[in-house]
């Protein structure tokens, strides 16, 4: 068969065959499951943002427009094919969607040159070309729900620190997506209830406003957790006393299925082999006795957690039991160099993402999904099924 017939083939079976497959095993149909339906599907990744100098080699060079909107626009549009494809019914994303990494407050004039060379106008300017990005999903039965991570929070100048300035501009920007009730009715077809977006610093010690960076909802009986990792005062902390708090609350509601978010992992992979004799903490394990609070709640109440951050897909049970899923493989430059000898080769450098479905019987199955570096075929990467 001529190479360039074999292109095509693979090419057609990319656009027809895979959202085939992709809705088939939402139904059950591939699995012999049809006598336990899902009754509702959601999927997460993070890390989309591109950096304007430390791009990886294999995705430059940029293109004019990445250069200017600090996307990855390649490789995030094909995860969001796939997981219209797949008909998610929620999107959370593991934040770093913009670059960010400034100060979003006041200019130090009202020049015009001043205003437009600000990191104000950069972050809303980001912000804008991924909302734009994420739009079709919302129009195609996907709803949108923001985790902020730590460009959107962190000022690079001010030594990787959370500044109140930029969680105002997180709200600013992502705000009318935490919650929209009426919206998610509409695109998920069933209710968000129990919504908490409100202030929620004072439990944690933090010290700044908290609303609609750590929050939380209810879709039937599964309970959704929204953490940020990142909030002012407490960078590479999670609020293990808010969340302890509210899956206390859930499950006195009746939740039976628990899903935490954060940005950052409560256990850093260490991608490299042989792995060198000191690792540096990419995560809440920065601070190991706070870390190790926050995955007490974890296990206690049997929840998964969802993170990026490093960039890279691992998924990994750091004390046997509960699940911490990494997916910070959205497209941004990867922490696997290219040649670099890794533990997982196949899937260090995979932009991949991970579709959870719950089905009517409790059953909770988490597959992953991806493809590699150079934009070969989607594949299955791992699926787990949750204990009951």
């Amino acid at each position: 068969m001529p190479s360039i017939f074999k292109n095509v083939v693979l090419i057609l079976c990319q656009l027809f065959l895979l959202p085939m497959v992709f809705a088939a095993t939402a139904s059950g149909k591939h699995s012999g499951k049809v006598n336990d339906p899902v009754i509702l599907s959601f999927s997460t990744v993070g890390d989309s943002r591109q950096d304007p100098v430390a791009f990886d080699p294999s995705a430059g060079p940029l293109t004019a427009q990445d250069k200017i909107w600090l996307q990855n626009s390649k490789a995030w549009s094909r995860i969001m094919q796939g997981i219209q494809a797949q008909k998610s019914k929620l999107l959370f994303f593991n934040g770093d969607m913009i670059m960010g990494y400034g100060l979003a407050g006041p200019t130090p004039s009202n020049s015009i040159a001043d205003v437009v060379g600000s990191d104000l106008m950069a972050f809303y300017r980001q912000y804008a070309f991924w909302r734009g990005m994420v739009a079709p999903l919302m129009e195609s039965g996907t709803y949108v729900v923001p985790v902020a991570g730590n460009h959107e929070v962190q000022s690079k100048a001010a030594g990787k620190k959370t500044q109140v300035e930029n969680e105002h501009a997180w709200r600013a920007n992502m705000g009318d997506l935490i919650i929209d009730a009426t919206r998610f009715k509409a695109i998920v077809g069933k209710d968000a209830t129990h919504v908490d977006v409100s202030n929620n610093a004072g439990m944690d010690s933090f010290k700044s406003d908290q609303s609609q960076l750590t929050y939380s909802f209810d879709v039937e009986d599964s309970h959704f957790s929204v953490v940020n990792t990142d909030a002012f005062g407490g960078d590479s902390m999670a609020p293990s006393g808010w969340l302890l708090n509210d899956l206390a609350s859930a499950t006195r509601r009746g939740a039976k299925h628990f899903f935490v978010f954060g940005h950052k992992p409560a256990y850093t992979y260490v991608y490299k082999k042989p792995a060198p004799d000191k690792i540096e903490a990419a995560g809440l394990d920065k601070y190991p006795s706070q870390r190790d609070e926050f995955w007490r709640v974890i296990e206690q109440y049997g929840a998964t957690y969802f993170c990026g951050h490093e960039h890279e897909f691992n998924m990994m049970q750091p004390k046997g039991a509960a699940w911490q899923v990494l997916v910070g493989s959205g497209g941004s430059p990867w922490d696997a160099q290219a040649g670099e000898e890794t533990k997982n080769p196949g899937t260090d450098r995979a932009y991949a993402w991970a579709t959870v479905l719950i089905r009517k019987s409790g059953k909770v199955e988490i597959s992953a999904y991806g493809f590699s570096d150079v934009y070969g075929p989607t594949r299955l990467l791992k699926k787990v099924v949750l204990p009951r």
